[in-house]
């Protein structure tokens, strides 16, 4: 991340400390993720120890320190989304972006991760993608998503959803 793109996101929070967790909520909406250069800037110019910067980026699950896809996709592992399904999207998600839950693809498009419960077990199973709900999800429809995302899905015969 250029500096001066840091600087002017420091800047735009007058570079208070007390605006810390607002600065990194910035900087990682631009990168999806913290880079360790844009934490020891942002620990630089606020007047903090990069430590203390360290320990407010790992405090929070929201924060990665490892790049991120530009496309998130989050499977709710919830009991109700678990039992409708959710295990086999996360098989299929696995497949089609050709990298286990919890990582990111080579080319930084996809992150496929789980989540424990999201609070909506009524549209269970539950996909997530770039923090747009989609419920009641299947194979078909989760082809459908990936699709409009510029993924094919990984079985060659996939068929559009009618």
């Amino acid at each position: 991340m250029e500096t001066a793109r840091i600087d002017r996101i420091i800047d735009s929070y007058g570079g208070e400390k007390s605006s810390l967790l607002a600065m990194l909520q910035d900087i990682q909406g631009e990168e999806h993720w913290l880079p360790r250069e844009a934490l020891r800037r942002v620990a630089e110019r606020v007047g903090v120890s990069t430590a203390h910067v360290y320990r407010v980026a790992t405090f929070f699950q929201a924060f990665s320190l490892e790049p991120r896809g530009k496309h998130i996709c989050t499977v709710c592992m919830g009991t109700a989304c678990h039992v409708r399904g959710a295990p086999m999207l996360v098989d299929k998600l696995q497949r089609d972006l050709g990298v286990p839950a919890g990582t990111t693809t080579p080319d930084l498009e996809f992150t496929l991760e789980t989540v424990n419960c999201v609070g909506a077990c009524a549209l269970g199973p539950l996909v997530i993608v770039d923090g747009e709900y989609h419920g009641n999800m299947s194979s078909p429809k989760l082809d459908k998503v990936l699709r409009t995302l510029g993924r094919a899905p990984a079985h060659a015969d996939a068929q559009p959803e009618e």
